[in-house]
């Protein structure tokens, strides 16, 4: 039988789900259970804190960009060896975009795919009994959707959490915890949200404050009782998983480029794939008897002169680019280019092996879905091969010259555009694979 689960989701981002997920997964942790965690939607920051606050994974699970059969897959692994499975979910629990996979890349598409009981965290700052009819068309809108009640967050006095709680009692919704305001709870941000997991001072201790916030405000063992084994999906034994690129895959991993999918590179190592680890950062080069150089993305951004002066990184990348491929994603596309200028406008030299240059002095966001359509024959498939992923940053393009490496639309749109660049061995583009 697989373990039960819960999945905490929102009206809206803001509302501390972060906050109560992972104070959640310390809590469960610290009992003893082995708890895995998930994260619904393109996220890579908030993983690598519920990794940190577990010991575990964490995996992302999206229907946009993943079929049912590899949500199933996905989940599979999240269940080997776990007593209980967290899920933290993305923006407001019904938002999405059209034209996915296996739905609009919704929270509440995975909680009602997989059966799991939806925990709501609600933020009540600046409402009253308000908050109750907002709760309750949550809890209706959906009637294939199970909820386990609602956290509370953010009550400024016994006064106000005594007005909204009465209200709420009148729709049937238990209430499992309220939390009072306490800013101290909150982790640092920065442009493409949180700080990463690495890089937060005192992480171990800011986790388990968090989980004696949760343990406080919450009642833990009402929610280990409220939550259910996932549903058994019946699936065509079709997926869409990425297959290795490559036999023996050397993969940049530090501060500056640690954005790369859990859930890829099990399925490259359960395929039989070989992964080798470097960190730029360190000026260390990819081992020569690899057969693919990976650059994920990250924030190369911030560590541009570091990187630059990393000459048997740079020169390792380049010689291994004469006779075999390099890949770069987003933060990796950049470091591929020509030169790289950080926000405060200082230009630094990159790697120079495609026709790039990029800008965060004069910042731009982009976000959204993406499917690419390979643009010629790659080591991610075939030409016209459709990849599924997404797109999430701030740079600007100051020149890009070249064959692009796919012709990608989001998920509004039909017209396809050029991104990305390719020449020889080399390619990259800002977009991140899911699948």
């Amino acid at each position: 039988m697989s373990p039960p689960a819960l999945l905490i989701a929102a009206a809206r981002s803001g509302s501390g789900k972060t906050t109560l997920a992972l104070g959640l997964m310390r809590a469960l942790a610290r009992r003893g259970l082995r708890v895995s965690a998930v994260k619904c939607g393109p996220d890579y920051i908030d993983p690598a804190f519920h990794t940190a606050a577990t010991g575990r994974p964490s995996l992302n699970l999206d229907s946009w960009a993943m079929s049912g059969e590899l949500i199933q897959d996905i989940v599979q692994s999240a269940q080997e060896n776990a007593d209980i499975i967290i899920a933290e979910g993305a923006m407001g629990l019904f938002d999405g975009a059209p034209q996915g996979a296996s739905g609009v890349g919704a929270s509440a598409d995975i909680a009602q795919l997989l059966g799991w009981p939806v925990l709501l965290i609600h933020d009540i700052s600046g409402q009253a009994q308000t908050a109750a009819a907002l709760l309750l068309g949550l809890a209706t809108h959906d009637p294939k959707l199970t909820f386990a009640g609602v956290v509370l967050n953010r009550c400024s006095s016994p006064r106000h959490l005594s007005l909204v709680t009465g209200e709420i009692a009148k729709i049937s919704l238990p209430i499992l915890g309220a939390f009072p305001k306490d800013d101290t709870q909150i982790l640092p941000e920065r442009h493409l949200g949180l700080i990463q997991a690495a890089e937060t001072d005192n992480l171990e201790l800011r986790l388990n404050q968090l989980a004696d916030f949760v343990e406080k405000h919450v009642n833990i063992e009402q929610l280990i009782t409220l939550s259910q084994s996932s549903n058994h999906l019946a699936t065509s034994g079709a997926s869409n998983k990425l297959l290795p690129p490559a036999q023996r895959i050397a993969i940049a991993r530090d501060e500056a480029f640690s954005f790369l999918y859990p859930h890829v590179t099990q399925a490259w190592r359960k395929a039989g794939a070989e992964l080798y680890f470097f960190s730029p950062l360190e000026n260390q080069a990819p081992q020569n008897d690899c057969d693919l150089c990976w650059l994920p993305g990250g924030y190369p951004e911030l560590h541009t002169q570091k990187l630059a002066h990393a000459d048997h990184f740079l020169n390792g990348v380049r010689n291994f680019a004469q006779t075999r491929s390099v890949h770069g994603e987003c933060g990796g596309f950049m470091v591929l280019g020509k030169t790289l200028t950080d926000a405060t406008g200082t230009t630094a030299p990159m790697l120079g092996l495609i026709e790039l240059e990029t800008s965060f002095a004069k910042r731009k966001l982009h976000l959204g879905y993406r499917q690419a359509r390979l643009a010629a024959d790659h080591c991610l498939g075939k030409a016209n091969q459709l990849l599924r992923g997404h797109e999430f940053h701030y740079a600007t393009i100051t020149k890009e010259e070249g064959a692009p490496f796919a012709l990608v639309r989001d998920a509004y749109e039909s017209e396809e555009k050029s991104a990305g660049l390719r020449a020889g061995n080399v390619s990259g583009s800002f977009f991140h694979v899911i699948a």
